[in-house]
Formats: C-alpha cells, sequence, structure tokens
C-alpha cells in the first residue's frame, strides 16, 4: 500500500495552475504514491482533464471552500476559515486519512494549523521549520528557520533531535552529524542559551560534532545545523539574497558586449552545470518537525518542478516513518534521564 498525501491546491502565489500540473506529473512518476487534492471543486475539476481517470484510485479530489490568504493573520485564518484548503488537507492527516500535508500557502498560517490540529509529539516542546540547503558536500539541513525566535537551551537540543531523525529517515544516515550554529568553534563561544545548549547535545548521545560558524553550513561540515529560529531566517534571507546578487552579476558581466557574450556561449555547458547545483527550486520544501504528523511548507512563489520537490520530500519523510522514529528517540532519551 503506498503513501498517501494531502495536497492544499489552493495556497501560494501561483494556486492551481501550478499545483496541480506538479501533483499529476509526480504522481506518474511515483507510482507508489497517492494523492487527495484539496481545494474547491469547480477551481480543480477543469485542471484535471482526463487525469483522473489515468490515475485511477491513486488520485481524487477533497472540496474545500475557502483559501488562506498569503497576508492573511494566523490567527484570523485558524478561528475563521476551518473550510480552507489548507485546514483541510492537515484535517486529513489528522483523520489518517493521509500521511502527510503539503502547502505552499501562508507560512504562519499553516504553522499556527498544524500545531492546534496535530499537536505536538511528547518530550517536544515547539514546532520547528527544517530545510535543506545545498553544500559543498552534498547538502545541510539547518533549524528551525523562524517558527521559533526566541529558544530555550532545551529547545534546541529538541531540534538536534528531531534533525538528526530526519536525516535518519531520508538520508539513511544512521548517526548523522549534529553542529550547534555559533560565533566560533570553541566552547567557550556564543551566548549562555548557545552555550548550555552545546552542554546538552554533547550529553544527548547524538553524534555532535561542536559548534559550526555560518560558512561550515555550505561545506557540510554538519548534516544537521541548529540553531534559533531569529538566526536561521536571518542565515537563509542572506543566503538567498547573496545567491541572486551572484546570478545578477554574473548575467551582466556575460552581457556586457559582444566579446562576453560569446564567451558565455562558450561557457555555457559549466554555467548550466553551476545553475542546476545551485538550484533552490532542487531543495524545496520545509518540514514543519515535532508535530504528530508530516507537515511540508513548500515556498510560495514555487513553480511545478520545485512544487514536486516539495511533495517528494512529504512522502519520503512519510514513508521512512519520520514521526515514529522522533517519537521512539524521546521516548528513550526520557527514559535514560529517569
Amino acid at each position: 500500500m503506498g503513501v498517501t498525501v494531502a495536497i492544499d491546491c489552493m495556497g501560494g502565489d501561483h494556486g492551481p495552475v501550478v499545483t496541480v500540473p506538479a501533483a499529476l506529473s509526480f504522481l506518474r512518476s511515483h507510482p507508489a504514491v497517492n494523492a487527495i487534492l484539496v481545494g474547491r471543486e469547480d477551481v480543480l475539476a477543469p485542471l484535471l482533464g482526463d487525469a483522473l481517470a489515468g490515475l485511477g484510485s491513486r488520485v481524487r479530489v477533497h472540496h474545500a471552500s475557502e483559501v488562506v490568504g498569503m497576508d492573511e493573520p494566523p490567527a484570523i485564518a485558524m478561528r475563521n476559515k476551518k473550510d480552507s484548503s489548507m485546514r483541510v488537507a492537515v484535517d486529513l492527516v489528522k483523520a489518517g486519512e493521509a500521511a502527510a500535508a503539503i502547502s505552499a500557502g501562508n507560512t504562519g498560517a499553516l504553522m499556527a494549523i498544524s500545531r492546534f490540529v496535530l499537536k505536538t509529539l511528547p518530550g517536544i516542546d515547539r514546532p520547528a521549520i527544517c530545510s535543506i540547503l545545498p553544500a559543498v558536500k552534498g547538502h545541510t539541513y539547518v533549524l528551525d528557520l523562524g517558527a521559533n525566535v526566541d529558544c530555550s537551551a532545551e529547545h534546541l537540543l529538541q531540534f538536534g533531535i528531531m534533525g538528526s531523525m530526519l536525516v535518519a529517515a531520508v538520508d539513511h544516515i544512521e548517526r548523522p552529524k549534529v553542529g550547534l550554529l555559533n560565533i566560533g568553534e570553541e566552547a567557550i563561544k556564543g551566548n549562555e542559551i548557545v552555550k548550555q545548549a552545546g552542554e546538552l547535545l554533547r550529553g544527548s548521545g547524538l553524534n555532535f560534532c561542536g559548534n559550526v560558524e555560518g560558512n561550515d553550513i555550505y561545506m557540510g561540515s554538519a548534516d544537521v545545523v541548529v540553531c534559533d529560529g531569529f538566526v536561521g531566517n536571518v542565515a537563509l534571507k542572506t543566503s538567498e539574497g547573496l545567491a541572486q546578487m551572484l546570478s545578477t552579476f554574473l548575467r551582466e558581466a556575460f552581457g556586457r558586449n559582444i566579446f562576453t557574450k560569446l564567451m558565455a556561449l562558450v561557457a555555457l555547458p559549466v554555467l548550466k552545470q553551476f545553475k542546476h547545483r545551485v538550484d533552490h527550486r532542487r531543495y524545496n520544501g520545509a518540514v514543519l518537525l515535532g508535530l504528530r504528523g508530516v507537515v511540508v511548507k513548500s515556498h510560495g512563489s514555487a513553480d511545478g518542478f520545485a512544487f514536486e520537490q516539495a511533495i517528494a520530500r512529504a512522502a519520503d519523510a512519510a514513508g521512512n516513518q519520520l514521526i515514529e522514529r522522533i517519537s521512539s528517540k524521546m521516548a528513550s532519551m526520557s527514559e535514560a534521564a529517569a
């Protein structure tokens, strides 16, 4: 029996014109995955065409009459829009009809709704947003990326556990290296919370490799990098801005005159390889860790290719028992501390 995912087809900057074709494309290339497309049936039906017949029982539409706006306050979305496509997708996970939910909609609303509906796992105080960033050696998982601005040392320890279990589940690394983002590698560096978190991580039984600095994220020095949501979000947005700046510089340099344009043609294969390697769309899909169900947040501006990556991330996490792994690890650590 395959993994079933619930897809909020109405969320994001582009909505169904991107999410529906992306979902159908993903299903055609992943026969072990089923999907429930959530949204307004009158909007989704014309985009499906003959796909429902072609995919048979592997895909169905679940009507939801409301949509959460991208700039809508989370509290209002949670309280007033109980039949939104986002809420219904998460409800389907709660009901056991789907193993994971994916949405490109309002991040704050998705986190609030998911936490309210699914609740947190035993031993987890706060859910965290975890995403992948490219690195010289493969890729690096970073959390938290904005859900928790103020964190205690215990929260950072929980983030390390959840991130470690995610890597173990989807990358099949049984003891992934966990690093603590800091202003220096020495244990004496950082504020009191970070230093306390370092002590907790050293005694946790995780494969803690110590403090790491910002550049280590992209060197692949650790499989998982732990930080609070304020620092993580700043690091993420800085990285995105740097990538955009470098891309602009390259276009300007190669487009300066006829000679540089000819050089661009010669360098085209190398440029394409470089673009593929740093293509942010390949890393789309942030997992909301710590909930009693798998929820994945796609970037709001994702195109079809990027949204497929988010679906893949959700199906992979659910299919590899991410929730069970986190629950089991938290239980074993609780027993060891007792």
